[in-house]
C-alpha cells in the first residue's frame, strides 16, 4: 500500500478555517505570530497551535529571532499535493476524452 501521509497533514490542515487564513495572510509575507493572535483574535497559544499543524503539513516555516517568532509560507507549498491531484486530472480528463469519442460514434451512427 502506498504511503500518503503527507496528504492526511496537508488536508488535515487545510480543514480548518483559521489555517486557511493564516496561509492566506503569509502570501502577503512574513508575519509574527503575535501579528497572527491580533489579526484573527486569537490567544498566542491557540495561533501556535494552528502554526505548528501548518509547520507540520509544511505549509509554513517558523524562525525565532529574540522573542519574536516569525513565519512565512514554506518554499514548496503544495507541490506534493499538487502533483498528487494532477494524477487524478488526468484520469478524469482521459475519461472525458473518451467519452467524447463515444458520443461523437453514437451521433454518426445516429446521421
Amino acid at each position: 500500500m502506498v504511503q500518503y501521509d503527507f496528504l492526511d497533514a496537508s488536508f488535515g490542515a487545510l480543514a480548518d478555517p483559521t489555517r486557511r487564513g493564516i496561509l492566506e495572510r503569509l502570501r502577503a509575507g512574513p508575519a509574527t505570530v503575535s501579528e497572527l493572535a491580533e489579526r484573527f483574535g486569537m490567544t498566542l497559544t491557540g495561533v501556535k497551535k494552528h502554526v505548528g499543524l501548518l509547520e507540520e503539513a509544511g505549509m509554513v516555516t517558523t524562525e525565532k529571532q529574540g522573542r519574536v517568532r516569525w513565519c512565512r509560507l514554506g518554499t514548496d507549498v503544495f507541490d506534493r499535493e499538487v502533483a498528487w491531484l494532477q494524477r487524478y486530472r488526468e484520469v478524469v480528463e482521459e475519461r472525458m476524452d473518451h467519452l467524447d469519442a463515444f458520443l461523437e460514434r453514437t451521433k454518426e451512427q445516429e446521421s
